[in-house]
């Protein structure tokens, strides 16, 4: 009985000795998709496609235009002069929606490659969040399931994502 004693005292004063593990998770769509600094990015970016697209509609009506003058001075574009403006200004439009398809590449580009610091940037501040309060693990909770549950006490998002906002404010 004396020696059972001692093993159960030596087994609790163990566990008390070893470190507590702290364990956290964040939504990242949340945490990502509710950052002030990617809602700023996503806004920018919102001024450039608009300018883009407006640029594109006008142009687009100007050929529409010149298009339906041809038509209207040649309806039947009966005459070899009218066909041949006719299809130069066609190229002239196909020149046009291949350099707007370019530009909207380099939008999207730029922008994706802003989106991609964003995130290496939030991942380096949870590293940091976590080393600073003592955590040992913030794990990451998305659509695929890699936290399928966790107690609403150790979901770290709105902690976070105030934190990572704060730091947006700062700039």
């Amino acid at each position: 009985m004396k020696k059972g004693f001692i093993a159960l005292l030596t087994l609790v004063m163990l566990s008390s000795c070893q470190e507590q593990t702290k364990i956290g998770f964040v939504d990242n769509s949340k945490l990502i998709n509710e950052y002030q600094k990617k809602k700023d990015i996503e806004a920018k970016f919102q001024v450039e496609i608009d300018a883009f697209n407006k640029k594109v509609d006008s142009i687009g009506q100007s050929f529409q235009a010149q298009a339906a003058e041809m038509q209207a001075a040649d309806p039947k574009m009966v005459q070899k002069s009218s066909q041949e403006k006719y299809q130069a200004l066609a190229q002239q439009y196909q020149r046009f929606q291949q350099q707007f398809q370019m530009e909207e590449q380099q939008i999207q580009s730029k922008s994706q490659a802003q989106i991609d610091t964003l995130i290496k940037d939030v991942r380096a501040f949870v590293k940091n969040y976590g080393e600073k309060n003592g955590y040992s693990y913030i794990l990451g909770s998305n659509e695929a399931g890699s936290v399928m549950y966790g107690e609403e006490s150790k979901d770290l998002t709105k902690d976070i994502l105030e934190a990572l906002n704060a730091e947006v404010k700062k700039d």
